[in-house]
């Protein structure tokens, strides 16, 4: 039955299939900072299988080796939320992109003709980039970024602390927005080792200016700790789940979608 596909081995056709169907939509999930106030939102990937069942990106893209697929779900997710910016005018938005879709001109050229068509939306649109996966390097990619920044477009760093950004990209980058990686936040009010790497990590993104958000919040506890440390904001099922229907869609019922 499709609906147990094994998390990660869904097949690239059926990847494929999901996106010609328009079966592949966004899940928003609240970055909330001092004051209980929300900050902004960052817009997930969810793949609805044919019986209606919602697959997260941990059950369909970890496997994904196709690079014009992975492209192509990027500029989905992009469409999506710069849509979702153009009919809510007091929603900000961030969207996850993948390093690599940073090095290819079909990305550039969709991003740029949405930015076109609705300019004042850029400075609530935030780029999303994983720590995950290598960056380009600055030198090639430094005009484009400073072109974004002149239309108000913000990036965020995702999964700070977890691996592949130097602290030479880190400098260079000069990133809006630090997420760091939810795995210093677990138990963060109990555990010593990662109250000593959260506090290093929130003064390095202090020192250059950056906006800090704890990932994978879980507890009221790691909640007031970190809110405590310094960080700007938190993210994780303690603040909000991840819902296909926000409240800011008035007509429906929130639905929580994991």
């Amino acid at each position: 039955m499709r609906a147990q596909t094994t998390p990660s081995h869904l097949p690239e056709l059926e990847i494929a299939k999901a996106l010609s169907e328009r079966r592949v939509l966004l899940a928003f999930q609240p970055i909330v900072g001092a004051g209980d106030r929300v900050a902004f939102h960052e817009a997930l990937l969810r793949l609805r299988l044919p019986c209606g069942q919602l697959l997260a990106p941990g059950q369909f893209l970890l496997g994904l080796r196709n690079p014009t697929l992975r492209r192509a779900l990027d500029i989905r997710a992009l469409s999506l939320g710069i849509a979702e910016l153009n009919a809510h005018p007091g929603l900000r938005l961030s969207v996850n992109v993948d390093p690599d879709s940073l090095h290819n001109p079909v990305f550039h050229r969709e991003l740029d003709m949405q930015l076109r068509t609705a300019p004042e939306t850029a400075e609530r649109l935030i780029l999303e980039l994983t720590e995950r996966a290598p960056l380009p390097p600055l030198p090639v990619f430094a005009r484009r970024r400073d072109r974004w920044r002149e239309m108000g477009l913000s990036l965020a760093l995702d999964d700070f602390g977890a691996g592949c950004t130097s602290f030479r990209h880190l400098r260079d980058w000069r990133f809006d927005i630090l997420k760091i990686d939810g795995s210093f936040s677990r138990n963060v009010h109990s555990d010593p080792d990662n109250q000593a790497l959260m506090r290093a990590l929130c003064g390095l993104a202090q020192h250059f200016e950056a906006y800090t958000v704890a990932e994978a919040v879980e507890t009221a506890a790691e909640a007031r700790w970190l809110t405590a440390c310094g960080l700007d904001a938190c993210q994780g099922y303690h603040l909000g789940r991840p819902t296909v229907d926000p409240a800011w869609r008035p007509s429906e019922p929130a639905i929580a979608s994991g």
